[in-house]
């Protein structure tokens, strides 16, 4: 995830609207007790969730990998209001601090948490959403994808995380590891879906930002 350096990331953050007290206490408790803290959203991309989400006012918002719940903070604060946001995760051990974070930063009463593996619940889920936010097993990118583009409203948007993989994808295909693979054949699939606009960011690891213009 290093495609600048550490001094203009620095100076990105400190020019981007800054962590507030919550975000900052989940930000140093995930490092302090999660193991693959790195997964966390983080401020510059907290940020960049929250302003998109608080651009388009979804009122269903789909996020398949809570983690903490960083991002699933930033999310919610978009949400028209009484909306909801569903987020799924399988480690139901993170569960407790999720909670208890949503509940800080005064969304959680928004939030349904679920917890399994999401290729068996969303086929369960019975919504049309305006946001989905991508960020969970990476070997299923294109899965999730075939399983919620139809249950995205028309005008709604995807974000999907991580797929520039450090910059693994621009490598010669003998150098993929199997996320990077998987995560090329994602992009593939985006970039020539005709049913979408779309735009590949270099913010943090890479953001697809993704809208469905036609069914």
């Amino acid at each position: 995830m290093e495609f600048i350096s550490k001094e203009l990331l620095s100076y990105c953050e400190a020019h981007t609207t800054h962590e507030d007290a919550v975000l900052k206490e989940l930000n140093r408790e995930t490092y302090a007790k999660v193991l693959s803290p790195r997964m966390l959203s983080g401020h510059l991309q907290g940020q960049f969730l929250e302003l998109i989400s608080a651009m388009i006012q979804p009122e269903k918002i789909l996020e398949i990998g809570t983690f903490t719940g960083y991002s699933a903070i930033c999310l919610a604060r978009g949400l028209k209001p009484n909306g909801k946001l569903i987020t799924i995760d399988v480690n139901d051990e993170l569960k407790t601090i999720v909670e208890q974070y949503l509940a800080k930063a005064n969304v959680l009463h928004s939030c349904e948490i679920l917890t399994g593996d999401a290729e068996k619940i969303i086929p369960t889920l019975n919504e049309k959403f305006d946001l989905v936010f991508i960020d969970a097993n990476k070997e299923a990118y294109s899965r999730y994808y075939d399983l919620i583009i139809d249950k995205i409203n028309i005008g709604g948007y995807i974000l999907a995380d991580n797929v520039l993989w450090s910059g693994n994808v621009i490598k010669q295909e003998k150098d993929w590891d199997r996320e990077t693979k998987y995560l090329v054949e994602f992009n593939e699939k985006v970039n020539s879906d005709n049913r979408t606009s779309k735009v590949l960011l270099p913010i943090r690891d890479g953001i697809y930002l993704i809208k469905k213009i036609r069914e």
